[in-house]
């Protein structure tokens, strides 16, 4: 055989180092009409982001976005799982449930086909089924059981000892059952106490406002105390150095709070009432309030 030829060869069929460039082979693999693989390249590229812990870019920024350079490896290894189910939880945080079983199901497919040419060792398939518990064999969510809103107690949740400003987040997530990354991208300016909602529309849709009930106005002027800028929801410590002025109180130097922490700290502090121990999640948490409003939960 010619040697160039051979070294096209193995080029081509060399296992890729890269996330990127995995996704790039799994999608010239499939037979997808332009505007489906569009699809699915938004979607692959936005689990990369989640699976090194990044907030993905949001609406029409996700098309054109600079993906992160992820290492194949990172769906791969003893803690696959681990970064599944994280990136999982902090996804479903940001979107519907429709939404979040197409995304998983794309990502299921991908794993799937590099699992199939060795590129990734049996491991990711055990992380896949702990990061997607939820995601059946054919890469289908189920269906969410009769009694879904009450797997969490809600009163038992409020009755908790916790800071002002857990607290405050999870009433606002009750009681307004928006999406968590737009209730922690709010700054103190974006609220109009008076008329308990924000002054801007977060989401792209028509009357997409958060609004709140008693709860949350009892507990927000606690936590403002006199800020009138800067971000709503803060970190315990002070930001660093190189944190945007828009995400960094002016007052206090701390930086906004993240969804990471929001979820660990609820999850910590609901597992003791929790009969599994886990913990409940934020999106639980949301889920309840929009059972409360007789809603259903959309696309953020």
């Amino acid at each position: 055989m010619d040697t160039r030829g051979a070294t096209a060869i193995t080029a081509i069929t060399a296992i890729p180092v890269e996330y990127a460039v995995a996704v790039d082979r799994y999608l010239d693999s499939t037979r997808l009409a332009p505007a489906s693989r569009r699809v699915y390249q938004i979607s692959l590229n936005t689990w990369s982001w989640l699976l090194i812990d990044r907030v993905p870019p949001r609406g029409a920024e996700r098309k054109n976005a600079q993906v992160p350079v992820v290492p194949l490896a990172r769906v791969d290894g003893p803690h696959a799982a681990a970064r599944l189910r994280s990136a999982r939880e902090r996804r479903a945080l940001m979107v519907d449930e429709r939404t979040l079983k197409r995304e998983a199901a794309i990502l299921r497919s991908a794993l799937g086909w590099w699992a199939e040419r060795g590129w990734i060792g049996p491991l990711a398939a055990d992380g896949l089924r702990s990061g997607f518990d939820q995601v059946g064999a054919a890469g289908a969510l189920a269906s969410p059981a009769p009694d879904e809103s009450a797997a969490i107690d809600v009163r038992a949740a409020f009755g908790l000892r916790a800071a002002l400003r857990e607290q405050t987040l999870w009433q606002l997530i009750f009681e307004s059952a928006a999406p968590v990354e737009h209730i922690l991208a709010l700054d103190a300016s974006d609220l109009d106490l008076a008329a308990r909602r924000v002054r801007r529309r977060i989401a792209a849709g028509p009357g997409e406002r958060i609004k709140w009930g008693d709860g949350t106005a009892a507990l927000l002027p606690l936590l403002l105390a006199g800020r009138r800028v800067g971000p709503l929801f803060l970190t315990e410590r002070r930001a660093s150095a190189n944190t945007p002025a828009s995400d960094r109180c002016p007052y206090s130097g701390h930086g906004r709070l993240s969804g990471r922490r929001a979820a660990e700290v609820f999850r910590a502090a609901t597992s003791p009432l929790d009969p599994g121990g886990r913990g409940w999640t934020l999106r639980d948490l949301r889920l309840a309030g929009r059972a409360a409003r007789g809603l259903r939960v959309r696309a953020s």
